[in-house]
């Protein structure tokens, strides 16, 4: 696979500072049972890393120390990590809200067939993913036979009440444009995704998110086999809008790996690019990686965010965030 980080580190992106910490987002292992070719984490199901009980015993203290409102868990499949609905009762005892990064056909696995019943009976937030709403565009992203268990998963998540109004279970999809292109004008395309769903396999969902394709990881390294990468990197950087700067998700938000250390947000995860150092968050060690037991002290409002071409992807357009689009 191509590295794409020596691409992006020599960069004109404008300084940022974090704000007050809102939301954990916490990467509990690569592991998946899906391998999608926008993948930006190249999870799959013969990856290994997930993270240690040690580590993960942290991650409420962390929530309580930092009076953080939101825990959002991502993988890989996070539902696949052994201490997943653990996590999930502690941060909802402590009225934290909780997301689950959730791709549909994980609900079908062996082991996960009361997996939809756990999350409804926590009021655990469900961002599905869902790159269309046709069965032949589905299939070729993701695999044969995704699309079919993606809408069996909706309309279970449904039957639960996840996606109606008033049930206080929310159902949120995530859509990523299939190549090298940004992501349609949101509110548009969710009613089509409504109209259709609703149409075909009476499916209904609170809201749908837009992401943009980050250069990185596999997607980064297809746009370099094909001899488009630069093209890519032409249209995020011609496309930046400067008001979606106060509303990139990294200034309210701090990424965990699964070995507890900590980024600005989930591509500089990827892209091994760690916390800015300074000399308040690993004393008496400061030239050590930020780490999250180090939020148990201290507070990150205020330190610089590192960034690079590839935050191009989260300003350009109507902007791109974990919540899908900014906005501006």
């Amino acid at each position: 696979m191509h590295a794409t980080l020596p691409l992006l580190l020599s960069t004109e992106f404008p300084p940022l500072r974090r704000r007050t910490l809102t939301t954990l987002q916490v990467n509990l292992g690569y592991r998946c049972n899906q391998s999608c070719v926008h993948c930006h984490v190249n999870a799959g199901p013969n990856r290994a890393e997930m993270m240690d009980a040690a580590t993960l015993a942290l991650i409420p203290e962390v929530l309580k120390a930092r009076a953080i409102r939101t825990l959002d868990l991502t993988g890989g499949a996070p539902e696949l990590h052994a201490g997943f609905r653990d996590l999930v009762r502690q941060a909802r005892a402590l009225g934290v809200e909780v997301i689950d990064r959730c791709n549909l056909t994980i609900l079908f696995e062996p082991d996960q067939d009361d997996l939809a019943e756990f999350l409804a009976a926590h009021q655990v937030c469900v961002v599905a993913s869902l790159p269309c709403y046709s069965l032949e565009n589905v299939d070729r992203q993701r695999g044969a036979g995704v699309f079919d268990k993606s809408i069996a998963a909706l309309q279970r998540l449904n039957a639960l009440g996840y996606g109606s109004p008033g049930s206080g279970l929310t159902l949120n999809l995530a859509y990523n444009p299939q190549g090298p292109v940004l992501p349609p004008d949101q509110s548009r395309l969710e009613q089509d995704y409504k109209r259709e769903l609703a149409a075909h396999f009476g499916i209904e969902f609170n809201a749908l998110l837009t992401l943009t394709n980050m250069p990185i990881q596999r997607f980064g390294s297809a746009l370099i086999s094909k001899g488009i990468f630069n093209d890519y990197m032409r249209l995020l950087k011609g496309s930046f809008v400067g008001a979606n700067l106060d509303q990139v998700m990294c200034r309210n938000l701090i990424s965990v790996d699964w070995q507890g250390q900590l980024y600005d947000c989930d591509f500089n995860q990827q892209l091994g690019l760690a916390l800015s150092p300074a000399s308040s968050w690993c004393a008496p060690m400061p030239a050590a990686r930020p780490h999250l037991r180090d939020l148990l002290a201290v507070d990150p409002a205020g330190q610089p965010i590192k960034v690079a071409d590839h935050c191009f992807g989260c300003t350009a357009g109507k902007g791109s965030s974990c919540g899908g689009a900014l906005g501006a």
